[in-house]
């Protein structure tokens, strides 16, 4: 039970970050206004801003690197400055850990283990995981979050709309707002533990039947709102397998592609947080076999209709059917679109379908160098939305966009050669369904709950 005290050591440092995230970003925010006033270096204030973060760990750098993986949402250079951060949050120590557990499980938490590794296995932004053992003998993997991260998070969020706004001001190209909010809103979903619980159980019903991908069950006796406890899989880094022989390398990229886009186009769900971390590779005889999924703290369910308006764009890009590109973006929730837009807007679509509409064997790049793919795309749509925008993005688009852009990254460190053209239209189906998808929807959110429940 919180004490008098434990509260106001909460408020304290809730106020203590709200100064030091104010202070060390709104030093940097005017330092970029001022710039923009006299010439200076974008490169020096990008560094600026990454420096400031990078000494705040915790959720701020996670809404900082989300931030750097939606195109165009910052100028290149604080992208790519931001895409250096890492997560490096010291873990709590064993007696720390005690003390959470005890919160979380109540004073004889520790007999619901045969063991229970009080050392993290690894630490991340807003919580740590520990290796323990069930009872029956089972490995598992306890995800305990650290203290008071909720104050942590508002006192971080609190300037994400600062940073947007000082980006409008410099730049008017894309209306953020909506970006915003979205991220806010799946940050602050991912301190629940229960609906990441939902999650698992949603996704290990979803790929039930794929023998290639594996989804960690969830002990719910052993989790709460801040303590997830799921089986422990064991496996190997993605990036353990660069060097492999070519057919390793697709087998990987195919299960990964599956784990995806079998989610998405058949129950309207992915996973947002294409982080190579929530991966590994499980093995069989020494060779390559599947994946691992292991987070699901950012997942995104969509209502059917958005599904469809994906297949729309592809079949209208397919096509040349402006019509049903048109129809698309509306169903995104895309407003005010007149012609020039939309042809704007197409470049990126292309880029992003360009694979899924080519009907042969390639790599994502196809002979343009990983470090440049994609560049030259947002380059001509961040100039043309200069002169003809802004176009406000709606934020059910954020999240699709951010996760298609991570997939494509794992295949180019894979260098995956595939037929993507091929792997979509399977996953997609010769007769979808819009309808088809809400009710496989509704029924498999209901067997999650009841599996979670139960």
């Amino acid at each position: 039970m919180p004490t008098r005290d434990d509260e106001a050591n909460r408020f304290s440092a809730r106020a203590a970050r709200y100064a030091r995230v104010g202070a060390n970003v709104g030093g940097v925010a005017a330092r970029m206004a001022g710039s923009r006033l006299v010439g200076g270096s974008g490169g020096d204030n990008a560094a600026a801003l990454g420096r400031a973060l990078g000494g705040l760990k915790g959720p701020l750098m996670k809404v900082a690197q989300l931030m750097a993986t939606i195109p165009d949402v910052l100028p290149p250079e604080y992208a790519e400055e931001l895409q250096k951060l890492q997560s490096n949050a010291p873990p709590m120590g064993a007696a720390f850990v005690r003390r959470r557990m005890q919160a979380e499980l109540g004073p004889d938490w520790q007999k619901r283990f045969a063991s229970f590794d009080l050392h993290p296995a690894a630490a991340a932004s807003l919580g740590q995981v520990h290796r323990a053992t069930s009872l029956d003998g089972a490995s598992l993997a306890c995800k305990l979050q650290y203290p008071d991260m909720k104050s942590a998070v508002e006192a971080d969020l609190s300037q994400l709309s600062f940073l947007f706004a000082i980006h409008r001001r410099m730049d008017s190209a894309i209306d953020t707002r909506e970006i915003a909010q979205e991220i806010g809103e799946r940050v602050r979903e991912e301190l629940d533990y229960r609906r990441e619980a939902k999650h698992a159980a949603l996704y290990a019903h979803v790929l039930a039947d794929a023998n290639d991908i594996r989804v960690p069950a969830v002990h719910a006796d052993l989790s709460t709102g801040r303590l997830l406890t799921m089986n422990w899989l064991e496996g190997r880094k993605l990036l353990d397998f660069r060097q492999h022989d070519q057919d390793s390398r697709n087998r990987i990229a195919i299960a990964m592609f599956k784990a995806w886009w079998q989610p998405f186009s058949r129950f309207g769900i992915i996973h947002g947080d294409p982080h190579l971390g929530n991966y590994t590779v499980f093995e069989e005889a020494g060779e390559p076999r599947g994946l691992n999924l292991l987070d699901y703290g950012c997942v995104r369910i969509f209502p059917a209709s958005f599904v469809g308006g994906v297949v729309d764009l592809y079949e209208g890009l397919r096509q040349d059917d402006q019509s049903r590109i048109v129809h698309a973006y509306e169903t995104w929730g895309f407003r005010g679109l007149k012609k020039d837009l939309i042809e704007v807007l197409n470049i990126w679509a292309k880029f992003i379908y360009g694979p899924l509409l080519d009907d042969r064997v390639r790599s994502i790049a196809d002979g343009v160098a990983p470090s440049k793919y994609g560049r030259r795309e947002a380059f001509l749509v961040h100039q043309a939305l200069k002169e003809k925008g802004p176009v406000r993005v709606p934020r059910e688009f954020v999240f699709m966009d951010r996760a298609a852009v991570g997939l494509g990254g794992v295949f180019l460190h894979l260098d995956a050669r595939l037929n993507f053209f091929q792997m979509f239209n399977e996953a997609i189906g010769t007769a979808f369904n819009v309808a088809q998808v809400a009710a496989r929807q509704k029924l498999a959110m209901q067997q999650a709950s009841f599996a979670v429940a139960g």
